[in-house]
C-alpha cells in the first residue's frame, strides 16, 4: 500500500520501462527498414499469388489452380518463417536453421501420395515468393527513389 507521505511519481524515461511491463524499446532504423522489406515482400507475394491463381484457373482448370494455391500458401508460410528466423539472427540465434525446408518436403510427399494433388503446380506455387523477391529487386534497382 502507498502511504500518504510517499507521493506517486509520474512516469519518467528511467522508470517507464519498469511500469510498461519491460517492453523493448522502439526498433532502430535498420530494423524498421527490414520490417518494411518484409511487408513489401509479403504484399508482393500475395498480389502475384492472386494474379497467377486467377490466370491458371482461366487457362487450365480449377483443380490445377487450387494445387497452385496450396503451394503458394506454403510459400507464404515459408517466407514468414524465414523472416522470423532472420529477425532473430544475432540476438537469439547463431545461424539459420533448415527446418523450414521440411514444410515443402512434407507438402510434396503428401502430394505424391494423394491422387487429387499434383506436384508441379504445388512446387511452382511455392516458388511464387521467389518471383516476388525478383520483382522487388528489379523495382528497387530501376526505380530506387520510390
Amino acid at each position: 500500500m502507498n502511504s500518504p507521505e510517499s507521493p506517486v511519481q509520474p512516469p519518467t524515461p528511467e522508470n517507464e520501462a519498469e511500469t510498461s511491463g519491460g517492453l523493448p524499446p522502439e526498433p532502430d532504423s535498420s530494423m524498421q527498414e527490414y520490417y518494411q522489406l518484409q511487408q513489401d515482400l509479403l504484399r508482393g507475394t500475395l498480389i502475384l499469388t492472386g494474379i497467377i491463381f486467377s490466370s491458371v484457373w482461366v487457362f487450365y482448370s480449377l483443380n490445377i489452380a487450387l494445387n497452385y494455391l496450396i503451394g503458394a500458401c506454403v510459400g507464404v508460410v515459408y517466407l514468414r518463417m524465414l523472416a522470423r528466423n532472420v529477425a532473430q539472427l544475432g540476438r537469439e540465434r547463431e545461424s539459420l536453421g533448415s527446418t523450414r525446408l521440411a514444410l515443402l518436403i512434407g507438402v510434396i510427399v503428401v502430394a505424391s501420395r494423394l491422387d487429387d494433388l499434383q506436384i508441379m503446380p504445388i512446387f511452382l506455387g511455392f516458388l511464387t515468393y521467389k518471383a516476388a523477391v525478383i520483382f522487388y529487386m528489379l523495382k528497387t534497382t530501376i526505380l530506387p527513389d520510390s
